[in-house]
């Protein structure tokens, strides 16, 4: 089940505290609870990606953009995730997640969050495309930053999210059927 309440608690949590610039950094703080955990008993691969979002939500209501999307009716929907898990998140660990936009290009915005472990060791890391749609589709990102109030253009990607945005559009799409 989605954590509804987990995500009102963090959005209600992070509604203060002033704005955020496009880019800044916002860190939450969560608890891997028993009803995360698969069967070898640590965060499952899934749930961590759901637990991305009571970062990520709080993080566009802090630079304006929850506003910009409620206001001209907006919405905003994940369009890919490339993810890297490295330490096992256990029950009871509690986990300081890191959550920032990077860069925006014509269509999308990308987004890097990562999970970090009371020791200081990063037990995730995932970066997001994010599209922002209406009822005739995707509203280019140099609009949505303008409904901001962003008048700086996007800051240059780092080659790692340049190279996945590369190979992602070398991607067959549809994905070709098994001919067997």
């Amino acid at each position: 089940m989605y954590p509804f309440i987990r995500m009102a608690a963090s959005v209600f949590k992070h509604r203060k505290g002033g704005e955020f610039a496009m880019t800044d950094t916002l860190e939450s703080q969560h608890i891997c609870w028993p009803w995360d955990l698969d069967m070898w008993m640590e965060l499952n691969n899934g749930r961590s990606l759901t637990l991305y979002d009571l970062g990520r939500v709080p993080l566009a209501m802090r630079t304006g953009l929850g506003k910009t999307l409620m206001d001209r009716k907006w919405l905003m929907t994940m369009a890919g995730v490339t993810v890297r898990w490295r330490r096992r998140v256990r029950m009871f660990d509690r986990v300081t997640m890191k959550s920032r936009a990077l860069c925006w290009d014509d269509k999308f915005f990308y987004i890097e969050q990562s999970m970090w472990l009371k020791n200081g060791e990063c037990a995730s890391h995932v970066l997001y495309r994010v599209a922002v749609t209406d009822k005739n589709g995707i509203v280019r990102p140099p609009r949505v930053a303008e409904a901001m109030g962003i008048t700086d253009p996007s800051p240059t990607p780092p080659d790692w999210v340049q190279a996945w945005t590369t190979a992602e559009n070398l991607r067959p799409w549809p994905p070709m059927q098994d001919a067997g």
